[in-house]
């Protein structure tokens, strides 16, 4: 099948088939009386959104790492939308506290996302669902990813209209699952933006890549609202996210993993 609807389709079949599936297996299960061997399945993305249905849950606060929690002064929120510019880093960083606790993630729309950067940062990838190319019916897709999944990245091909945030919105606020748009989105909880970065490990030409200092302006709700700058390591030496503040543990990680997070 061609045309803008392909992926809308292909995600709303995905949850139909694991709907059933999860329905056959709950019959089977209460029909059979004799112990029978079980064979694992294969981990297909079918597999995983079964599992992501088997443990959504509608919580309204979301488990988040200290140092996203202090830029946000306080705990990432289910049913809300997050907007983030300048940094895969930051996106992977503020999946990571959700998905270490057991929530099911999905990333909508980037190609070029990094999954080895991203299990660097904390990022279950057991737990992770990609569509790297939802085309023109992106709306759709994310629409039905969060049906199952606790948290979902998307780059919005253009512009969003704040019809399309709303309805979407409304969902979230359903389902008590986060959005994280790549890009600027209408109405979001909070902005947050990488306005420069420095990197350590780098001498004259030579050496690798160790950690990177990161200032991150973060604005709320409201054009009236005045930015917070942050400092934060993204990542420290050790691979962990925290404030500059802190200190780090002088423990290197492969530059692979960290130029790949880099943007």
């Amino acid at each position: 099948m061609t045309g803008t609807s392909t992926a809308a389709d292909q995600a709303r079949d995905l949850l139909a088939r694991a709907q059933a599936q999860k329905a056959a297996q709950a019959a089977d299960s209460a029909l059979s009386t004799l112990p029978a061997r079980t064979v694992p399945a294969p981990r297909t993305t079918e597999t995983r959104v079964q599992q992501a249905l088997d443990t959504a849950t509608t919580e309204r606060t979301l488990p988040t790492l200290p140092a996203i929690s202090e830029l946000l002064s306080g705990a990432l929120r289910g049913g809300a939308v997050y907007s983030v510019r300048g940094s895969s880093a930051l996106v992977m960083a503020m999946m990571a506290g959700p998905s270490a606790e057991g929530a099911w993630c999905g990333v909508v729309g980037m190609p070029s996302f990094g999954a080895e950067a991203a299990r660097g940062l904390g990022v279950d990838l057991e737990r992770l669902v990609l569509v790297p190319d939802p085309r023109h019916d992106w709306l759709s897709v994310v629409a039905a990813l969060v049906d199952a999944l606790t948290v979902v990245v998307v780059r919005p091909p253009g512009e969003v209209t704040p019809g399309e945030a709303s309805r979407l919105s409304a969902r979230l606020r359903t389902r008590g699952a986060m959005l994280i748009a790549v890009g600027s989105w209408p109405g979001s909880e909070a902005r947050l933006e990488v306005q420069a970065s420095t990197w350590s490990g780098l001498g004259a030409g030579e050496g690798q890549l160790t950690a990177r200092q990161a200032t991150v302006a973060v604005t709320g709700r409201g054009a009236a609202v005045r930015p917070q700058q942050h400092q934060l390591w993204l990542p420290a030496m050790d691979g962990t996210i925290r404030t500059v503040e802190e200190t780090a543990r002088p423990a290197d990680k492969p530059a692979s993993w960290l130029q790949e997070a880099v943007s």
